[in-house]
């Protein structure tokens, strides 16, 4: 938000949205992988590329979810962490450069 007057702050957060993959879970039933994701970009130019990049981060993070929802085995829970920096490292290969910073909401498996 800004304030009017030139030294007013601007909004860095980007949500990006929901993205969910499916996989097997014990017995054969499918299971669903639903992972939140958004950006905190404090650069003003790297924050125009990642608004204008947003339908190319989508399809970049719908890529590391389908893989970490098909690693998933029986009813073992998603590794966040692992999910977390495979998704920090397809923002900044999506962006060409780091410096956006990759949020990661709720995460549910079920």
């Amino acid at each position: 938000m800004t304030d009017g007057g030139g030294g007013g702050s601007r909004p860095t957060y980007i949500q990006i949205g929901t993205s969910t993959a499916n996989f097997s879970r014990a017995g054969g039933r499918r299971g669903v992988l639903t992972v939140e994701t958004g950006l905190d970009v404090a650069d003003a130019a790297l924050h125009t590329r990642a608004n204008q990049s947003a339908p190319r981060l989508r399809a970049a993070y719908n890529s590391v979810i389908s893989r970490a929802a098909a690693s998933l085995r029986g009813d073992a829970p998603p590794d966040v962490e692992r999910l977390a920096r495979d998704l920090q490292a397809a923002t900044d290969q999506t962006l060409g450069r780091s410096g956006a910073r990759f949020l990661l909401g709720t995460v549910m498996a079920f």
